[in-house]
C-alpha cells in the first residue's frame, strides 16, 4: 500500500492487472490473443459459409453456378464477339481460370472491407482481437470457393488441359492469394471503419481491376512486355490469376519470378496490413 502513495490512478490501475477498456494491446500480447482464440475464427467462418445463400431453394451451389454462369457470359462477349482471345490457345481454361480466381479475390476484399462495420454488434457486446473479423471473412470466402475449385478441376481437363504434376502445385497459389486476400482485408476493414465513403468505391475498383488484370485477355498480348505491360503483369490481383494458370495450363510457363512475386505480395501486404489494421485496435466499436 504505501508504495502505491503518489502514483496516479492510471498507474495504480496497471499495477493491480487492470487495463482500459478498448485499449490497444502490445504485439505480443495481441498475437498471442489471436492465437488463444483462433478456433473462434474457425468457427465464425464455417458459420458464415454454411449461412451463405441458405435463403435460396439452390443453397451452397450458388457458390459454384455464379463464376459458370459469368465465364459463360464473358465467354460469348469476350471470345466469341469482341475475340479478346488473341494469343491464348485454350482460351476456354483460361477464362474459367480467371472467372473463378477473380470472384474469390472481389469478395474477399469487398467482404473483407466490411469485417468491422458488419459485425458492430459482436464488436460492442464482446471483447476479443478484432483482426479475428478480416480473418474469418477471408477464410469464409476460401471455404465457399474449395468447392469451386474442385468443379474447376474437373472443366479444365474438359477443356483440353492434360494433367501434370504442376496441378499439385495450386494449393500453394491459392494459399498464397488467400494470405494476401486478408492482408488486404486488414487494410481496407481499418479504411472503411474510418471513411465510410470506401467501402462504396470498392466495387468500382474491383470492376477496373478486371479489366487490367488479365481476366479475360492476355497482359501480354494487348500490353505488350514494356513498362506497362510489366506493371499490369505483375500487380497482385494479374499475379495470383496467372499463377494459377502455370499451375493448370500447359501454355502458362511456370515461373521463378511469378512465384516469387506472388510471395512478396503476400508476406508484404499481410503484415503491412495486419500493423495498420492493430494500430486502430482501439477505435473499433466506438461507432
Amino acid at each position: 500500500m504505501p508504495d502505491e502513495v503518489g502514483l496516479s490512478l492510471k498507474e495504480i490501475a496497471e499495477s493491480n492487472g487492470l487495463r482500459q477498456v478498448g485499449g490497444r494491446p502490445r504485439l505480443g500480447t495481441y498475437l498471442a490473443g489471436l492465437w488463444g482464440r483462433r478456433h473462434f475464427a474457425w468457427m465464425l467462418a464455417k458459420s458464415q459459409a454454411y449461412s451463405q445463400n441458405q435463403g435460396s431453394y439452390l443453397g451452397q451451389a450458388w457458390n459454384i453456378l455464379n463464376p459458370l454462369i459469368n465465364a459463360a457470359v464473358y465467354l460469348t462477349i469476350f471470345g466469341y464477339v469482341l475475340k479478346t482471345d488473341r494469343g491464348i490457345e485454350n482460351y476456354i481454361a483460361y477464362l474459367l481460370i480467371g472467372i473463378f480466381f477473380f470472384q474469390f479475390i472481389t469478395r474477399a476484399i469487398t467482404l473483407g472491407s466490411k469485417a468491422v462495420v458488419g459485425n458492430t454488434g459482436l464488436v460492442n457486446s464482446l471483447q476479443f482481437p478484432r483482426a479475428l473479423l478480416p480473418i474469418s471473412t477471408v477464410l469464409t470466402e476460401l471455404l465457399t470457393f474449395l468447392p469451386a475449385t474442385v468443379v474447376l478441376l474437373v472443366l479444365v481437363p474438359l477443356s483440353g488441359e492434360p494433367f501434370t504434376w504442376w496441378w499439385l502445385a495450386l494449393p500453394g497459389a491459392i494459399a498464397l492469394m488467400h494470405v494476401w486476400g486478408t492482408g488486404m482485408a486488414f487494410l481496407l476493414a481499418r479504411l472503411v471503419v474510418e471513411v465510410r465513403d470506401v467501402a462504396n468505391l470498392i466495387p468500382f475498383i474491383m470492376r477496373a481491376l478486371m479489366y487490367f488484370s488479365g481476366v479475360f485477355f492476355s497482359i501480354t498480348t494487348y500490353a505488350g512486355s514494356g513498362l506497362l505491360g510489366t506493371a499490369l503483369a505483375y500487380q497482385p490481383v494479374a499475379v495470383y490469376l496467372q499463377l494459377a494458370r502455370t499451375c493448370l495450363m500447359v501454355e502458362a510457363e511456370p515461373s521463378a519470378t511469378l512465384w516469387l512475386a506472388a510471395l512478396g505480395w503476400a508476406v508484404g501486404t499481410l503484415v503491412v496490413g495486419f500493423l495498420f489494421f492493430w494500430r486502430a485496435e482501439a477505435k473499433y466499436g466506438r461507432g
